[in-house]
């Protein structure tokens, strides 16, 4: 009898992963079958793209969310992080929705019941991608649960607000249109209920997704500190991707360019790098992907600057000489950078080394002095325990043993 309760357990299991797979991956259809129309839909309608390198960044990222979470679902269907992530996908669906609305009003006046669907999806999609990827994503990462029970207070405040502010949207009076002025009216709309972003109490609905948001950076803080071992390692490939977060409050100051590139990062680098610590692969490779980017990206900055500071130094010294602008200091300053590479990078690589990766630096140098002494030291004796020294710095083992032959055929080990 228990073995046929245990058959009908595993066939169930079996039969609800299936079931997980392919809702995950009908999410992943549903996403691209949405974008294409919704490219499609905006050229017949010819609506200007304000900055379209964003439009692709935010196709391909929420692309990455849909297809990321499909693979978290099938491996770790008990994992919320993949359910999270679909769910992320689908709903900005309804900016697609929105766009077809547009269409149809444009085109014939009068709605259908797609039409009205994709409004209604349009008045509240982006409250619930808001509450599922900035707060309850970072939240629940890795594992998906709670760093502990204290939190519990934080996600219902931030979940009842996020509900909340859901509902009052999906209620208005009047869906409107955001890149067309139609409107149509809500089915279940309540009567003289302004969108949500009208009312008065808006304001009031926005401080439990800011307790969320600043619950989820704590959550994430409190877990990074107590990780350990595998866990430390996923850790650290979220603050990677996330790590552009700290620059949104000063990205309409910087260069288009540099606002595309943050905005990429975040948004495909995050679920690429959720599904590398959440399926654990290569997962230690993340140290090497941190220091390398220290290094390149401090060093890039110090030659760019020097690079356009040359540029502009020199043109100004030589322009009382020729009377023009001289290609000679745009020669210059790329023969500057050439020659500082090498040496700028050495320098560079050793300062984050010593000041991020201390015990890495402290292994080399030790190292280092260690094979300066074996190319003076004759004595077998006090090499023997310089070496037991080394290998205990560096590598720290629980116990270290030198087992040495003797003329006669013998061992003899040393510790």
């Amino acid at each position: 009898m228990r073995d046929t309760e245990e058959v009908r357990g595993t066939r169930s299991r079996g039969l609800l992963s299936l079931v997980a797979r392919v809702v995950a991956w009908l999410i992943v259809i549903l996403y691209v079958a949405g974008m294409a129309a919704l490219v499609l839909l905006e050229r017949r309608l010819d609506l200007p793209s304000e900055d379209p390198v964003e439009g692709m960044v935010l196709f391909g990222g929420f692309g990455m969310f849909a297809v990321v979470g499909a693979l978290l679902v099938a491996k770790r269907p008990s994992n919320f992080i993949g359910w999270i992530l679909s769910a992320a996908s689908l709903v900005v669906v309804g900016a697609a929705g929105e766009t077809y609305a547009a269409y149809v009003m444009t085109t014939s006046g009068r709605p259908d019941w797609l039409a009205i669907a994709g409004a209604w999806a349009n008045s509240w999609y982006w409250f619930m991608v808001i509450a599922l990827a900035f707060i309850f994503l970072p939240m629940l990462f890795p594992d998906g649960r709670l760093p502990s029970r204290r939190w519990l207070p934080v996600a219902g405040i931030a979940g009842i607000g996020a509900l909340v502010t859901v509902v009052l949207g999906m209620l208005g009076d009047t869906l409107r249109g955001q890149n067309v002025g139609y409107r149509i009216e809500n089915p279940i709309g309540i009567e003289g209920l302004a969108p949500v972003e009208q009312l008065p109490i808006f304001g009031v609905l926005s401080v439990p997704l800011i307790i969320g948001c600043v619950g989820a950076v704590a959550a994430v803080v409190v877990r990074f500190r107590r990780s350990r071992g595998v866990e430390r390692q996923q850790m650290k490939w979220f603050l990677y991707a996330a790590a552009p977060i700290v620059t949104f409050p000063v990205t309409d100051y910087l260069p288009g360019i540099i606002s595309d590139l943050v905005f990429g990062w975040m948004l495909i680098g995050l679920p690429t790098a959720i599904g590398v610590a959440v399926l654990r692969y290569r997962l230690y490779d993340i140290d090497v992907v941190i220091n390398r980017t220290l290094v390149y990206g401090a060093l890039t900055a110090m030659l760019g600057s020097v690079y356009f500071g040359g540029v502009v130094s020199l043109q100004y010294l030589f322009r009382p000489l020729t009377g023009q602008e001289s290609g000679l200091a745009v020669v210059a300053s790329t023969l500057a950078i050439a020659a500082l590479f090498n040496p700028l990078r050495r320098r560079i690589q050793a300062l984050i080394d010593r000041r991020f990766y201390r015990r890495k630096y402290d292994a080399v140098r030790t190292l280092e002095v260690f094979g300066a002494r074996l190319r003076e030291e004759t004595d077998l004796e006090q090499l023997n325990a310089d070496l037991l020294s080394v290998v205990r710095d560096t590598v720290q083992p629980t116990h270290v043993s030198l087992w040495l032959r003797q003329p006669e055929g013998r061992s003899e080990a040393r510790r």
